[in-house]
């Protein structure tokens, strides 16, 4: 800070700080270019949510690397979080298939060591383009047990998909009596009280076991191939 700095009433610099957040812009541009074309190859793919906190001796690490496992060796690449817990157990299990694991890494204060699974690395600082790039290439969501983030992640793409904002692909909820209880309150009340249509709760399945994780996402395309039509690159061109 120097003396040519103004300052409002509440005391801020306001040129110097208008000039750190233009050239923010900058670093934006690169994580989402970094991302574009480390990503737009990478098809088809998955992207799979879960808690940064769970220890590997817990059943949902093994389920989160048995269900990656098998994506992986069904020919799709995984990608996560890039992070402990359930991140770790997905790219750990992608990386034991054939096909290609992949961490979207974060910088937090607190967490996110990225875990040493990863085929393929990115670095973000920003979570809003981290999320741009799990919705933007993904074939399916897979979301285990989680917290905020996951919960986060998981309202992002209904929002997206019930809203018309990216295609319809298949979200999967893995793991019925973590989600029950949610997902009668989504009845319950949002339903109920007009928050949602009934027929928005069609837009995620809920499964307990790997393989039909896998074969959800093999049906859904059944009739179709993986690639986006004409009209869905169209959006998602403007994700």
């Amino acid at each position: 800070m120097n003396g040519t700095d103004k300052f409002d009433g509440r005391g801020l610099a306001n040129d110097s700080l208008m000039t750190r957040e233009s050239w923010k812009i900058f670093q934006i541009m690169a994580e989402f270019v970094e991302g574009f074309e480390r990503l737009a190859q990478i098809k088809p793919s998955v992207s799979v949510f879960g808690s940064a906190r769970t220890p590997p001796e817990h059943p949902y690490y093994g389920l989160a690397e048995e269900t990656s496992r098998q994506l992986s060796e069904a020919g799709f690449s995984v990608v996560s979080g890039g992070g402990p817990g359930i991140m770790e157990a997905a790219n750990k299990g992608a990386h034991a298939g054939k096909s290609l694991s992949i961490g979207l890494n974060i910088q937090l204060p607190k967490e996110q060591a990225g875990n040493p699974y990863q085929d393929i690395s990115l670095h973000f600082r920003h979570f809003f383009s981290r999320k741009v790039m799990f919705v933007k290439y993904a074939s399916a969501y897979v979301v285990l047990p989680g917290g905020f983030g996951t919960l986060d992640e998981l309202a992002e793409i209904l929002t997206l998909v019930q809203t018309g904002k990216t295609r319809r692909i298949p979200i999967i909820l893995m793991h019925h009596g973590f989600w029950d209880g949610l997902l009668g309150w989504f009845q319950d009340h949002l339903v109920a009280e007009g928050m949602i249509d009934e027929r928005d709760l069609d837009l995620f399945k809920v499964v307990d076991e790997p393989e039909d994780a896998v074969n959800a996402i093999f049906d859904h395309y059944e009739h179709r191939g993986f690639e986006p039509s004409a009209w869905e690159r169209e959006i998602l061109l403007d994700l």
